[in-house]
């Protein structure tokens, strides 16, 4: 059995109930956040729920909790659940509004469930990608709309591919789930600067890579990124994961670079400090 949270209550999965006239399900109208948890502690819980209520505030969604009392539900939730490598979704919907159109205060889920990292095997394969011409609405919101994302699924199984970068013009924004970085020719970092959600992991790349890396946050176009040195992806769920093609073309020698793997390195090391246990998919390299 497992555990989650509506408004002001626990409640077994599979028995929890949200009506019907409530705008996620009638619009599609809600926001949500995710992140890890490693041996029961949650990681960067601070930056997660700073989006969080951001994100609320762009769509005018009135969260019924305050950012300390989530915190305290959440490590309850932690403890009702044990599972110490998991994922944790924050969601904020726009309530059960009474012409299905307008937001009113916002009903509150929290739910919780294990959650693999890619392997050894997945980091040096990397994954292979196509672009698609495509600007989500409200980039900075992490809402709940996957529309394009999830119908391109379709495509990209057939394709026999794993992910798909956006690109509006002549620039690349970001993954359906995640944020894109290049390392050019030169030995740059780069990172799209516009038009995209600004990840937590991406985020903390940012932060320490300056140390080592020249680092810039620029338009980047899909004929450059297609040149570049290295390119990588970066989520809650990945962590840093290796692009080896894009349409068609590969990257590099078509395996993860050496200093992709040096940033996974320098964020697990990161992520240590953060919580003294952490994940690794480098020890059979």
């Amino acid at each position: 059995m497992r555990w989650i949270f509506v408004n002001n209550n626990f409640a077994e999965e599979a028995k929890a109930l949200l009506q019907t006239n409530d705008l996620a399900i009638q619009r599609g109208y809600a926001v949500f956040d995710y992140f890890r948890t490693v041996n029961n502690q949650p990681l960067f819980l601070n930056d997660y729920l700073d989006r969080f209520f951001n994100s609320a505030k762009e769509l005018s969604i009135t969260i019924p909790h305050t950012a300390q009392e989530i915190k305290e539900i959440i490590h309850q939730l932690i403890k009702k659940n044990d599972t110490p490598q998991s994922g944790i979704r924050m969601i904020a919907t726009g309530g059960y509004s009474p012409d299905s159109y307008t937001p009113v205060q916002g009903n509150f889920i929290l739910e919780q469930q294990p959650l693999l990292l890619p392997d050894a095997e997945k980091f040096e394969k990397g994954i292979r990608i196509m672009s698609y011409s495509y600007q989500r609405d409200l980039p900075a919101v992490k809402s709940i709309n996957y529309l394009m994302g999830i119908w391109l699924q379709k495509q990209l199984k057939e394709k026999g591919l794993d992910d798909v970068i956006y690109f509006q013009g002549s620039c690349i924004s970001e993954f359906p789930r995640a944020n894109i970085f290049m390392i050019t020719p030169d030995g740059t970092l780069a990172t799209p600067a516009r038009n995209i959600l600004a990840g937590i992991t991406r985020k903390k790349i940012l932060e320490f890579a300056g140390e080592t890396l020249p680092v810039q946050v620029r338009d980047i176009s899909l004929t450059e990124l297609k040149q570049a040195a290295e390119v990588f992806t970066t989520s809650t769920t990945r962590r840093i994961l290796p692009v080896t093609e894009i349409d068609g073309i590969p990257i590099g020698n078509g395996k993860a670079g050496p200093l992709t793997r040096q940033l996974l390195e320098q964020f697990i090391r990161q992520q240590e400090s953060f919580n003294e246990s952490a994940y690794t998919v480098l020890e059979n390299r």
